[in-house]
C-alpha cells in the first residue's frame, strides 16, 4: 500500500552505543592454549529441519526467519591448567570439566539465591584465570544483573583472581543497563583499589551509567576527570557524553560537546548526528532538528531508519503531515536503502490519527502485519489511541482484545486509552469499568487516566462524580495539575453551575496550580455560557495582568460569547485587540466575527472579513459558510446566498441541516417555494437528516405549492420526531394535514 499524502508518537529512543572492545589485555602468565570459540550455527546438520546457512547465519524456512549463529565459547579446558591444579582434580569426581558456555546455562538456570557458588566449585577451568572473563562475558551477554554479581562475588574469592580491566569494564556496563549508577560508580572506585587502571572504555562506560540516569552533570565531571588522567577520549566517550546531555532536554550542551569533539580532530559519525538529531527531539526543537538533517545530508554519511524515524517524528510534531507520509513512503521503496520499522509505522499511525484520518491508522497498521513486522505495546496503543480520540469505542476495544490476543500484557496507556474512548463517546459509567479493570490487573493509574475519567463524567455534566474521582486521586497520592483544573472548568460550564467555578478556581490557588492560557479559556468559556459576562472579562483582564498571552482560543470564546448576549460591538473591540497582539485569526474566529456584522446588517465587513480569510490561506468550513450565507439572507440578498452555497459543494465542504433549512426559510420567505423542494431533494440525494426546521419550511412550501404527495410523505417521515417536535410545528402539520383531508397521523 502507497499512502497518499495528507492534506498526523512515537518517541524515539537512542539505541545503546556500541562499545569498542578492549586491545590491551594482560599477557598470561603461564603459556597455556588460546580459548576455542566453536560457532554452532556454522553449517547444516541432517535432519534438523528446513535450515539453510546463507553466510550470515540460519535461515529457518519452516518459521519464515533468519537464526542468528550461536557461539559455543570453549575457553581453557582440563588438559590446558597448571598442572599442579590437574593433578588436584583429577581423583576427585565431583569435578566437571565443561566449557565456558556451559557453566553460563548452569548458572543462569538457576535462581540468583540458590547455590551459585556450588556449581562454580565443581568447574575445572575455574582454575585457569584467562576463563573468568570469558564466564564475565557469557554472563553479562544475558543481561542477568543478580547472577551476574553473584559469579563475580565469587570470582573475587579465588586464589588465583587476579583483577582486570575488560572484567570491570563488562560490569559497569551491565549494572548501566539496568539503571544502577551508584553500584557502577562503586566499581569504578574498587577497580582501582585492585590497582586497576580505568582505560577509555572504563570511562566511556561510566559516563553511559549517569547519561542513562539522566545525571548528564555528572557525566561533564567523569569527562574532565579522564581528562586529568591523561586518557584522550574516543568517539564513544563524546557519543556518550552528547547522548547523556541530549536525553536530559540540554540539546544547547550537546550541542556545545559536539563542537568541541569535532574542534578536538575526533570526526562524527553516524551515531553521533542521530544522538544529536535525538537530542534536539527531545528538547523539542523540531525545526532545528530538520535543518541539522539538510546539513548531514551534505557530508558523507548516509541516515539509517533510526535517523529517519527521528525525521519524521520532528515532522509530525511541526504538523508537516504530508511531508512525514512522503519519507514514510520512499523508505517503503524496493530501492531505498533504509526500510521502516515498528517505530517508522507506529510514527506515522499517530500522524493520521492527529489529522482524523482513523481509517488510515487501520490501514497502515495492516501494513505493518503484513510486512511481517510485529507490532508492539506502542503501536497498539497508538493505534487505541486514534480510536479513541474520535470516541469510536467499539473498534478501540477490538484493538485492545487484539492486544491482549497477542500476548502482550495491556500496560497503563493502553486502558487510559480505552477509557478515553469510552468517554469521548458519552459512556462513563464503562469508562469507570475500565478503570477499576486496570486497578484490579495490578496496574496504578496515573495522572492522564484520572484526568480521562474526570474528563468523560464532566463531559456528560456529572460534576459530582468527577470531583468524587478528584478526590480519589488526590487520596491515592496523585497530585491534581493544570489538566485536571481545565477538565473541570469546562464540566462547569456544561452543568451550568457558577458556584463551582468559583470553588474549582479557588481550590486550584490553594494547590499552587499556576492558570495557563488553557485553563483560562476553560473557565472564561464556562462563565460565558452560563451568562456571567461580567466575571468572564474579569478573569480576562487577571489573565492579561499575571503575564498569560491569550490565543486564538481565548478571543473566539469572548467574541462568540458576546455575540450570544448580543453584544455586538463590544465583541467587535475584541477583534480589534488581537490583531493589535498580533495573534492570527482562527477560522473560528473568522466565523464568530462574519456572525457579529452579519447580526448588525453589516454586510460589507462581512465580506470583507470572508475573503480576507481565503487570503490567510484559512479555508472556511461548514461554520463559516453558515455565518456568511446568514448575513446575505439577513441582507436579503438570495442570490449571493445561493451562489455562496453553491460555492460550498464546489470546495468539497459538506453541508449540513442548519445551512439547508437557513435557505429554506429564506426562499419561503422570498415566495420561491420551490426551491425550496430542490433543497430537499438534495438533502434526501445526500443522506442529510431533516431537522425539524426543515420540514417546517418543506410542509410551507408544498402548502403553497399544493403539493399534497410531497407533504404527506414528509411528514410520515418525521414521525420519529413527534416527541421532540414543538408545539407549533405540530399545529402547522395538523392544519395541513386538516386541508388534505388526513385527519389521523
Amino acid at each position: 500500500m502507497r499512502a497518499s499524502p495528507m492534506a498526523t508518537a512515537v518517541s524515539l529512543h537512542t539505541q545503546p552505543l556500541p562499545h569498542k572492545p578492549s586491545s590491551k589485555n594482560p599477557k598470561p602468565t603461564t603459556s597455556i592454549k588460546a580459548p576455542r570459540i566453536i560457532s554452532r550455527g556454522g553449517g547444516c546438520g541432517v535432519g534438523g529441519g528446513s535450515a539453510i546457512n546463507g553466510g550470515g547465519g540460519l535461515v529457518d524456512y519452516d518459521a519464515g526467519k533468519h537464526v542468528p549463529p550461536s557461539e559455543e565459547v570453549v575457553g581453557v579446558r582440563k588438559d590446558s591448567i597448571p598442572s599442579r591444579y590437574r593433578l588436584r582434580v583429577a581423583g576427585d569426581q565431583s569435578q566437571r570439566d565443561w566449557t565456558v558456555s556451559e557453566v553460563a546455562r548452569r548458572v543462569l538456570e538457576l535462581n540468583h539465591w540458590e547455590d551459585i557458588d556450588g556449581v562454580l566449585n565443581r568447574w575445572v577451568g575455574r582454575f585457569a584465570r584467562r576463563n573468568f572473563p570469558l564466564l564475565i562475558r557469557e554472563i553479562t551477554n544475558s543481561g542477568s544483573l543478580e547472577h551476574c554479581v553473584r559469579v563475580f562475588r565469587w570470582m573475587k574469592n579465588q586464589k588465583n583472581y587476579c583483577a582486570r580491566k575488560d572484567i570491570y569494564n563488562m560490569m559497569i556496563r551491565l549494572h548501566a543497563r539496568h539503571n544502577r549508577t551508584d553500584q557502577a560508580r562503586g566499581l569504578f572506585f574498587e577497580m582501582q583499589e585492585w590497582r586497576c587502571k580505568p582505560d577509555v572504555e572504563t570511562y566511556n562506560a561510566l559516563i553511559n551509567a549517569h547519561g542513562r540516569a539522566g545525571q548528564w552533570r555528572w557525566a561533564m565531571n567523569i569527562m574532565d576527570d579522564m581528562l586529568r588522567a591523561a586518557i584522550p577520549p574516543s568517539r564513544s566517550t563524546y557519543n556518550n557524553l552528547i547522548n547523556a546531555c541530549g536525553s536530559s532536554g540540554h540539546w544547547k550542551e550537546a550541542l556545545q560537546i559536539c563542537k568541541k569533539m569535532t574542534d578536538n580532530g575526533v570526526g562524527p559519525d553516524l551515531v553521533t548526528h542521530n544522538i544529536v538529531l535525538s537530542a534536539f527531539k527531545s528538547g523539542a526543537q523540531y525545526s532545528k532538528a530538520l535543518s541539522y538533517f539538510e546539513l548531514m545530508k551534505g557530508t558523507n554519511i548516509r541516515p539509517d531508519t533510526i535517523t529517519l524515524n527521528i525525521v519524521i517524528h520532528c515532522l509530525v510534531r511541526l504538523g508537516q503531515y504530508g511531508k512525514a507520509v512522503d519519507l514514510f513512503n520512499s523508505m517503503r521503496d524496493k530501492t531505498s536503502e533504509c526500510c521502516p520499522d515498528v517505530v517508522t509505522y507506529t510514527s506515522i499511525i499517530r500522524a493520521y490519527s492527529l489529522c482524523g484520518q482513523i481509517e488510515n491508522c487501520r490501514a497502515v497498521f495492516d501494513v505493518m502485519l503484513g510486512e511481517g513486522l510485529r507490532p508492539n505495546i506502542v503501536s497498539y496503543n497508538a493505534l487505541i489511541g486514534s480510536y479513541a480520540s474520535q470516541g469510536m469505542h467499539v473498534e478501540a476495544l477490538a484493538v485492545f482484545n487484539s492486544l491482549k490476543g497477542s500476548g502482550i500484557r495491556p500496560d497503563v496507556v493502553s486502558y487510559t486509552s480505552l477509557l478515553n474512548a469510552y468517554g469521548r463517546s458519552g459512556q462513563p459509567e464503562k469508562a469507570k469499568k475500565v478503570f477499576d479493570m486496570m486497578k484490579q490487573n495490578s496496574l496504578r493509574p496515573n495522572i492522564v487516566s484520572y484526568n480521562a475519567l474526570i474528563d468523560a463524567y464532566a463531559s456528560q455534566g456529572l460534576l459530582e462524580e468527577a470531583v468524587g474521582v478528584l478526590h480519589q486521586m488526590e487520596n491515592n497520592g496523585s497530585q491534581p495539575d493544570i489538566v485536571t483544573i481545565s477538565t473541570l472548568l469546562a464540566g462547569c460550564g456544561r452543568s451550568g453551575q457558577i458556584v463551582r467555578i468559583d470553588s474549582i478556581l479557588s481550590a486550584a490557588e490553594s494547590r499552587s496550580i499556576y492558570l495557563n492560557a488553557v485553563a483560562y479559556n476553560s473557565a472564561i468559556g464556562s462563565y460565558m455560557s452560563v451568562g456571567e459576562y461580567d466575571k468572564a472579562l474579569n478573569l480576562y483582564r487577571l489573565m492579561r495582568e499575571r503575564k498569560i498571552r491569550p490565543d486564538c482560543v481565548t478571543f473566539n470564546i469572548l467574541i462568540s460569547g458576546l455575540c450570544k448576549l448580543g453584544k455586538y460591538i463590544e465583541s467587535l473591540k475584541y477583534l480589534d485587540e488581537m490583531i493589535t497582539l498580533h495573534i492570527p485569526l482562527s477560522k473560528e474566529v473568522y466565523s464568530s466575527v462574519i456572525c457579529a456584522y452579519s447580526k448588525q446588517g453589516q454586510l460589507t465587513e462581512a465580506e470583507s472579513m470572508f475573503h480576507m480569510m481565503k487570503t490567510d490561506d484559512c479555508y472556511p468550513d461548514v461554520v463559516t459558510y453558515t455565518a456568511m450565507i446568514h448575513a446575505y439572507i439577513v441582507a436579503e440578498n438570495l442570490e449571493k446566498a445561493w451562489m455562496l452555497f453553491e460555492d460550498m459543494e464546489i470546495n468539497n465542504v459538506q453541508s449540513d441541516s442548519i445551512v439547508y433549512s437557513s435557505l429554506m426559510k429564506a426562499f419561503n420567505s422570498g415566495g420561491q417555494p420551490a426551491r425550496v423542494l430542490h433543497l430537499a431533494e438534495l438533502m434526501k440525494g445526500k443522506n442529510i437528516p431533516f431537522n425539524e426546521a426543515s420540514i417546517f419550511e418543506i410542509i410551507s412550501a408544498c402548502s403553497v405549492l399544493r403539493d399534497w404527495r410531497t407533504a404527506i410523505d414528509t411528514i410520515e417521515e418525521m414521525e420519529h420526531l413527534f416527541p421532540s417536535v414543538s408545539l407549533e410545528h405540530l399545529n402547522h402539520s395538523c392544519i395541513f394535514l386538516e386541508k388534505v383531508g388526513k385527519s389521523s397521523i
